[in-house]
């Protein structure tokens, strides 16, 4: 959705396919936010172990006729005030992604919000003093919700300090956020002086031409995973419906190859058994089954069927 920059709604407004090419990679998304979170983590927890620990080096009692138990050191680990036992250390938790990686992210990211319906357009917020107001009354007027992420074209320090004070706000220059900062926020607005300049950029560099080709692959993917699961679907038994009973009695053999037929687990088997009305085909399949448990099931199942047979042939 496109706003202007008072408030009001100026239509719609397609987003560019650099970064929006409507790719959602979680696996991605998954490695980029553990690694910030490691990043922002300071490492400086630290203990001091017995050797490190001020005082303990005179034994507390003799080894032997007190009747206590024996001691080397008052700052043993078992003793209040000793040492600590494998406790945290210093250490860096500094995670480093490929620039790709975290490229890939912060568009995964940007897509998952405008899939989502949280990605608004608004015009230059080009403002001469910084106001908090304002800019509270424009979240309000073009609806963004809960942790907004104002992302502005370049430095905008006008707009920076009129959100600084507001809690769950961050503005920050388009291009510098992170996949976290994006997942981090509810609603994601965007400048559009911003975008433009992003597309100029992206065309200069000739990613245009690499996103549509991301994308037409993407899409071939899609098509193929399609054909493959409806010829997967097309191979399962289907249910025969409205077949005469002489033709039932006739069928020596069953018709469908056997080894084509997945199995389920016992707690989806009574379900599964419904789609087939052949006696002789059940009792294939439960030779074929060597599960305990699951045998009552056929047992029941072909027994409905001859029951139902011999009550029409009364």
């Amino acid at each position: 959705q496109h706003f202007k920059n008072d408030g009001k709604k100026d239509g719609e407004r397609e987003l560019p396919i650099v970064p929006f090419d409507g790719i959602v990679n979680e696996p991605v998304l998954h490695q980029a936010v553990r690694a910030y979170r490691l990043n922002q983590r300071q490492g400086t927890a630290s203990t001091k172990t017995r050797s490190e620990v001020r005082g303990g080096g005179r034994k507390p009692w003799r080894q032997k006729g007190t009747g206590r138990a024996r001691h080397g050191s008052i700052r043993s680990p078992i003793w209040a005030g000793g040492g600590i036992t494998f406790g945290p250390r210093p250490k860096s938790w500094r995670v480093d992604l490929p620039r790709k990686v975290k490229g890939l992210a912060r568009r995964s990211a940007l897509n998952a919000r405008a899939a989502d319906g949280r990605v608004l357009i608004v015009d230059d917020l080009s403002w001469e003093t910084p106001k908090t107001r304002r800019l509270r009354e424009l979240f309000e007027a073009v609806g963004a919700e809960g942790k907004v992420l104002l992302l502005t074209d370049g430095v905008n320090e006008t707009v920076y300090l009129s959100g600084r004070n507001m809690p769950h706000v961050q503005v920050m220059p388009f291009g510098q956020e992170s996949a976290y900062h994006v997942l981090w926020a509810t609603t994601v607005v965007i400048e559009t002086p911003a975008l433009e300049a992003s597309t100029e950029a992206a065309e200069e560099a000739g990613l245009l031409e690499k996103a549509r080709e991301r994308i037409a692959r993407v899409e071939e993917a899609e098509k193929e995973a399609a054909k493959a699961a409806k010829k997967k679907a097309k191979k399962k038994p289907k249910k025969k419906a409205g077949k005469p009973k002489a033709e039932k009695k006739k069928a020596a053999e069953p018709s469908v190859d056997l080894d084509e037929i997945e199995l389920p687990i016992v707690a989806e088997l009574a379900d599964f058994l419904q789609d087939f009305d052949d006696p002789e085909l059940i009792r294939a399949l439960q030779e074929r089954d060597s599960r305990k448990t699951a045998q009552r099931h056929y047992d029941a199942r072909v027994e409905e069927l001859t029951g139902d047979e011999e009550d029409g042939d009364g």
